[in-house]
């Protein structure tokens, strides 16, 4: 019977490693799974956020710059009045694409495409989808805050008045004497006339 009880004896070090390796393990995953959840540290619990840059890329086209387009029109034509196409495939050589992405921080990403079809070197139709107005997106790229009442850019009489009282010299001073004028210089030449190189 020792033959076997020395089976069932477990060193209790062992069991104290085994069992704090899994405890790690456990806190580790358990803590994965609520990542989207926490707020995030580099955001100090999300009262402050890093400024994020607005990111502009493709071709602006306005609804103006699409009512414009008139099927006939030749590609110099349509280059001149849209710009140059994002995207012109060699495979696919009768089409354009136009395609614009706006990205502002907590905004959801603006995106408009424009797809121009040729035949025979002229414009033959086009697909677009919902496309603004030049004063629209104008207006969607101001965020400028509205401060209050701007500032007056010119004094009262009033004003003045009470300047001049507040800055008037003492009876008995002297208007201060102007400094002479600055001694005319005369600066010799950078070269001698007579050294050629």
């Amino acid at each position: 019977m020792s033959r076997f009880s020395s089976c069932l004896t477990v060193r209790p070090r062992r069991v104290g490693r085994a069992l704090g390796v899994l405890a790690v393990a456990g806190l580790l995953s358990a803590c994965s799974g609520w990542g989207d959840k926490l707020p995030d540290v580099s955001t100090l619990g999300g009262l402050v956020t890093p400024y994020k840059i607005d990111i502009v890329q493709g071709n602006v086209v306005t609804r103006e710059q699409a009512q414009a387009l008139q099927v006939g029109m030749s590609r110099q034509q349509v280059r001149e009045l849209l710009g140059s196409p994002l995207l012109a495939s060699v495979f696919h050589a009768d089409r354009w694409d136009y395609v614009f992405t706006f990205r502002r921080q907590g905004q959801a990403t603006q995106q408009r495409k424009l797809t121009v079809y040729f035949k025979a070197e002229a414009l033959e139709r086009f697909e677009a989808d919902e496309l603004p107005s030049e004063e629209e997106f104008v207006s969607s790229l101001d965020v400028k805050r509205k401060s209050g009442k701007a500032p007056a850019m010119q004094a009262t009489d009033e004003q003045l008045k009470t300047f001049q009282e507040r800055n008037a010299a003492p009876a008995g001073s002297q208007a201060p004497v102007p400094d002479a004028p600055p001694a005319s210089t005369s600066y010799p030449p950078l070269e001698n006339p007579g050294s050629v190189r």
